[in-house]
């Protein structure tokens, strides 16, 4: 039984990109995080109705197409600049929508306003990223910090989240701002990867 378990656990991460179980591991947990709160989501637009929740349905496509790409990279069905590409493009099109074109009414116009900053910074970051041609060439540091400003910016809604009135929305909200950042920690471990290598 324990050798028959270490055999599959053996060709499981053989046949990924990564062998270092430790990194196998981390990417593994991350996406099954993101797929179980998109999941979550998705049970939430069929809870409360297209109709009122429509938008919810839009971004957590792009986060689907983001797990999705993840899980390509992980098994080697994707080179890595296709991967670095549309990654970047699909979390810089849920930035754009819904921190900066509906970015959503926030208790204070202070925390409104850092909030669309850090969202802007952000979108600049991730063109920059794959705008570049020699993109391996990215720090770890540059990396990290766009994985950081997300947090920031979900850390942010979170705490707006608790300082307004609690409702049935209240703990969908608190999955949702939580699943970009999620993906980005994923997006960047990857990356960091390839700029190692």
């Amino acid at each position: 039984m324990f050798k028959t378990t270490a055999t599959f656990i053996t060709n499981f991460i053989m046949k990924t990109r990564f062998k270092k179980n430790a990194k196998v591991f981390d990417i593994v947990i991350t996406a099954l995080a993101g797929m179980v709160s998109v999941g979550v989501m998705l049970y939430a637009v069929f809870h409360f109705g297209l109709k009122e929740s429509w938008p919810e349905l839009v971004l957590n496509m792009f986060y689907i197409a983001c797990l999705v790409m993840i899980w390509r990279y992980f098994f080697n069905k994707i080179d890595s600049h296709k991967f670095n590409y549309w990654c970047s493009v699909f979390v810089g099109i849920t930035v754009l929508l819904r921190d900066i074109l509906f970015a959503p009414p926030l208790a204070y116009r202070s925390l409104h306003l850092i909030c669309i900053t850090l969202s802007v910074l952000l979108l600049c970051m991730l063109t920059y990223f794959y705008a570049r041609k020699d993109w391996k060439s990215y720090t770890k540091r540059n990396l990290w910090a766009i994985c950081i400003i997300d947090m920031l910016i979900a850390a942010l809604y979170n705490y707006d989240i608790f300082i307004e009135p609690i409702n049935e929305y209240t703990d969908y909200m608190l999955t949702e701002i939580w699943i970009r950042p999620t993906i980005t920690y994923g997006l960047v471990a990857c990356f960091v990867t390839e700029a190692e290598e």
